[in-house]
Parts: structure tokens; sequence; C-alpha cells
């Protein structure tokens, strides 16, 4: 797979368009926002259907319980604030009034991770993805681009039950072209590589997919695995890249505590055990910075992954 670094796309404007495109489609699609909604980019469904847009206010909590009790009365809500306010300030109201009766709310979260950048710790969301897949009943899905935010927005519009996506403040590195269809219940293989495979999902796959070019260079052949839904996990997919790998890396824009990395954990513990890395941020918070500056300072840009893993596979291979 050829990656362009410079070739980028605004994946919350492509969220927001395609809010509005479904919006045409499906009348009963009702959109909530938290005095966000430029951040969100949910503005374009408002300014198409102002009478099926409620801004909130600064009052998270009211949003996702106005959002369930929509969804009882048949409507599909999607609740969109910034990913460290959409799951972490209404935790309760999304447990016990989204999750324990599985009402069909859709809670979207941008500005994930650290690519938040200057905001800071206090907006970069590390945990979010750890909370919900706790929850019963609850779907979380990270897309890695435009196309694949396109065609998970899609999906979650026609699911019945709660789902939570995450995406990125900053703008993503187009990996995935038209013909590219999201399956909810397959993980996918984008480089293939015998002697170990990366999983990895959202802003960080390209970033894997690049160092998989440079451990090639190094006489390693990484598998990359786009693996964006973490709950339901792709447990075959994930066990079979595993049986055919000397080791496994996870790498993600979240803590290693609770994300992608720990669900790959669980699984692999239980099925298949195999030396794991996992690449994320640490038991620690973000800080300010420019998006590039803290995904260098975090280790999860190319170079520092390929750092890393080569310096793993020395001293448990070699």
């Amino acid at each position: 797979m050829e990656i362009e670094k410079t070739n980028k796309g605004s994946i919350r404007k492509t969220f927001g368009n395609t809010l509005a495109k479904i919006g045409e489609q499906n009348t009963q699609i009702v959109v909530l926002d938290a005095d966000l909604a430029c951040s969100t980019q949910t503005k374009i469904f408002q300014d198409k259907f102002p009478n099926r847009f409620f801004d909130c206010g600064i009052a998270e909590q009211d949003m996702i319980a106005t959002a369930a009790g929509l969804a009882s009365e048949g409507k599909i809500p999607f609740a969109a604030s910034f990913s460290v306010f959409a799951t972490g300030r209404v935790y309760d109201q999304i447990r016990n009034g989204v999750c324990y009766p599985k009402f069909n709310v859709k809670i979207i979260g941008t500005h994930g991770g650290i690519t938040v950048g200057e905001d800071g710790a206090t907006h970069q969301a590390l945990e979010d993805i750890s909370l919900m897949r706790s929850l019963p009943n609850m779907t979380v899905i990270v897309p890695a681009d435009c196309r694949e935010c396109e065609e998970v927005i899609k999906y979650a519009a026609s699911y019945n039950g709660p789902v939570y996506v995450r995406i990125s403040r900053s703008n993503v590195v187009n990996i995935f072209d038209d013909t590219y269809r999201f399956n909810p219940d397959k993980a996918v293989i984008v480089e293939d590589g015998e002697d170990i495979t990366i999983f990895s999902n959202g802003e960080t796959l390209v970033e894997a997919i690049l160092a998989s070019k440079e451990l090639k260079q190094l006489g390693i052949c990484a598998r990359v695995v786009n693996v964006p839904v973490v709950k339901p996990l792709d447990t075959s997919t994930i066990v079979e890249c595993s049986k055919k790998s000397k080791f496994v890396v996870t790498v993600e824009n979240h803590s290693i505590i609770g994300g992608l990395g720990s669900a790959i954990c669980e699984t692999l513990s239980e099925k298949y055990p195999i030396k794991v890395l996992r690449i994320g941020v640490n038991d620690e918070f973000g800080q300010s910075g420019t998006s590039d500056e803290l995904m260098h300072y975090y280790g999860l840009d190319s170079k520092s992954l390929t750092k890393k893993i080569k310096e793993f596979y020395d001293k448990e291979i070699q």
C-alpha cells in the first residue's frame, strides 16, 4: 500500500457531511451537540435540518439523557462532543440511560487522543475507549481515515444499538480509496509480512504502515492489520495473524491501559499466548504541543515505532 502523508482530509468534516447525507435518506436521524457544533462539524447537519438539530449547551449529561429519550420514541440520535466530554463527563448517563436499556444512541467523540494538541491534558481523551468498551451492549469503533469514517457513520446509523465512534481533531492521511467497504465483523490486513504483526487503528494506522516499510529495510517483514472495531473484537483474525508471527505489536493513540492493546492481550492470553509489545501512551496524562510534536514525544510516529519494534525484535528474537 502506497501512502502519501501530505494527502490528508478532515475526518470531522467527513463526519458532518456524511451525517447530513444520510439525514436526507432517513428522517428519523436527529443530531445533538453540546455547544461545539462548529468544532464537531455537526453544524453541517444543523444548517440543513435545523428542526432535527438540538444544541444542548454545555450540558453533556443532559445531551445524552435527551438522546436516550429520543431513541425511546424511535428516533436515531447522534450525540457529538469532544471525546473527553462525550465519555467521561457523561459516563453515568451512558451506562444507565443508554447501554442498560440498549437504546439506539450513537455517541460521536471528536478530538480523541493526544492529537488534540495545544488544548493539553484536560482535553486529550486517552481513556475514552477503555470507558466505552467496558460497557455491556456498547459497540466501539475507531476509523482511520475519511473514507473509513464515512463508511462507519453509515453503518452506525443502520445498526440498532449503542455505538461509540472516536475520531480525531487533526486532518488524517487518506489510506483507503472509494472501493473500501467497512465490515464490522472483520479486521483488515493492509500490509502483509511473515515476521511480526502490528495491530492498529485510527490515526496511528498510517504510522504503523510507514513503520512496516522502514522495518522491511532493516530485514523485518511486518504484517499490518487495521482493527477499527475495538468491540466486538474480530478475535479470529487476531489469533490467525498472531499464529503466523514471532510476536505482535499494538499501536494506538490512547492509553495502553484498557484500549486496543488491552483488548488484544486479553484475547491472546486466552486463545494463543504470545509476546505482545503495546505501544501507546503510558499511564500518564497528555500535555500541550502540536499534534506532530506529541506524536513524536509519545513514540507514535513511524520513526519512533520502527526504533521501538526493532529494539524489541533484537532483544526477543535474535
